[in-house]
């Protein structure tokens, strides 16, 4: 085959590559749309991945699904049985794929765990990517709104339900000081906690002794709240360092 210009235009611009090309252009869009919508909810919230990393994440999943459709056209046409791609590998590898960008968002400190929602909605950010890459506009736009309005709603939901709240607290002690696990938990239900014996880690050095737990409360209404429990903890003259922080978030 002559390679010359009009070959090329032919073969890569031609009336049918156009066409092509705007339903590919036209999938970007949506999924670009699409994805920022989704990130906005986690943008308003006060996330770190926000619209722009959604909208991406939508857009390059349903631009890796769109093009294996229109395999036919690859290369300008010349040669159409150069790959036979299958779709669901493409989309097992683009899913996996955003599993490990997801993973990267889930932030652990202590016991406290952060970002697993966020890691959810972004994978979900790239299965509407997929919807629109194979065509399926309605259940694209479906799940996107759905999506919204489930994570909006069951958080209000979630502060509206009774719940354990569950926190793990540092205690340092001075060196003259004796505690029991009597004394603690005895202090601890003046409050409305209760102590975790289990989970009571202890250490000792010359500078003083240092105790490690877990305490919940039965009912968050009826809980002081962590500044005002951290204030009546610290009023004991023993105790010379605290350190509380939620076991979940």
């Amino acid at each position: 085959m002559d390679w010359n210009g009009q070959t090329l235009l032919d073969l890569y611009w031609n009336a049918a590559k156009w066409r092509v090309n705007l339903l590919v252009i036209a999938n970007l869009l949506g999924g670009l749309c699409l994805g920022s919508l989704l990130g906005y909810e986690r943008w308003y919230n006060g996330r770190a991945a926000g619209m722009r990393t959604y909208g991406l994440v939508c857009m390059a999943s349903a631009a890796a699904i769109t093009i294996i459709g229109y395999s036919g056209y690859w290369y300008g046409g010349a040669a159409p049985d150069a790959v036979h791609p299958d779709m669901t590998r493409v989309a097992q590898g683009v899913l996996t794929g955003i599993g490990f960008l997801g993973a990267g968002m889930i932030m652990k400190e202590g016991l406290s765990i952060s970002g697993l929602t966020s890691a959810a909605s972004v994978w979900m950010s790239s299965v509407i990517g997929i919807l629109i890459g194979v065509g399926f506009y309605a259940a694209a736009i479906s799940l996107t709104v759905l999506c919204m309005v489930f994570v909006t709603v069951v958080n209000r939901i979630e502060n509206i339900l009774p719940r354990h709240v569950s926190l793990f607290a540092t205690v340092k002690l001075a060196p003259e000081h004796d505690w029991t696990v009597e004394q603690l938990a005895k202090r601890l239900r003046r409050f409305g906690l209760r102590l975790h014996e289990e989970s009571i880690s202890i250490q000792a050095d010359a500078e003083g002794t240092q105790w490690s737990f877990m305490i919940s409360a039965q009912d968050r209404r009826s809980f002081t709240g962590v500044v005002d429990l951290a204030r009546e903890i610290m009023s004991a003259g023993h105790i010379v360092a605290l350190d509380l922080q939620p076991t979940r978030n």
